[in-house]
């Protein structure tokens, strides 16, 4: 991309805004990426350049609040796109509300096979119930319990 085009972005059309954004967002340029995203959304409030936006957002300048809202305003619009739920997810893991990102991870499986959210859900991995479910899973008996559990089922 040239210096020309972050001079004059007024130039570009939308879909190129989305594009040049898209492709700063892949290469971690992230303030390059929101500006991009952030011109095409105010241009054209399409569901695809909303959670786009959102995940530059996020990792730019970390305010998921904001972000998660253009996500699930990305979804009311288009609820059947398992992207939209695997950026808001991303927004979520951000946040470090983990609970909350497995949960839109799932339901974005929902919508139809995703390799992305597949290889995310892996990566998160799958945490088994609290062995006393009438604790919190932070409560000190839990988190042992839940260790021991491991031990023996690792050696299963």
């Amino acid at each position: 991309m040239t210096s020309h085009l972050h001079d004059d972005i007024s130039a570009l059309s939308t879909g190129e805004l989305y594009r040049y954004g898209s492709e700063a967002l892949d290469g971690k340029r992230y303030a390059d990426a929101h500006r991009f995203l952030q011109a095409a959304v105010d241009r054209d409030r399409i569901p695809e350049y909303l959670s786009q936006l959102a995940l530059a957002i996020a990792l730019h300048i970390g305010n998921v609040n904001h972000a998660a809202a253009l996500c699930q305003e990305a979804l009311r619009n288009e609820p059947k796109n398992p992207e939209h739920y695997l950026r808001l997810g991303m927004v979520f893991l951000l946040a470090r509300r983990r609970k909350e990102a497995m949960r839109m991870l799932q339901l974005g499986l929902r919508t139809g096979k995703h390799p992305q959210i597949t290889r995310l859900l892996n990566q998160l991995g799958h945490r088994k119930r609290p062995v006393l479910p009438f604790l919190s899973r932070a409560n000190p008996l839990n988190k042992y319990l839940g260790k021991l559990r491991s031990r023996i089922s690792a050696r299963g």
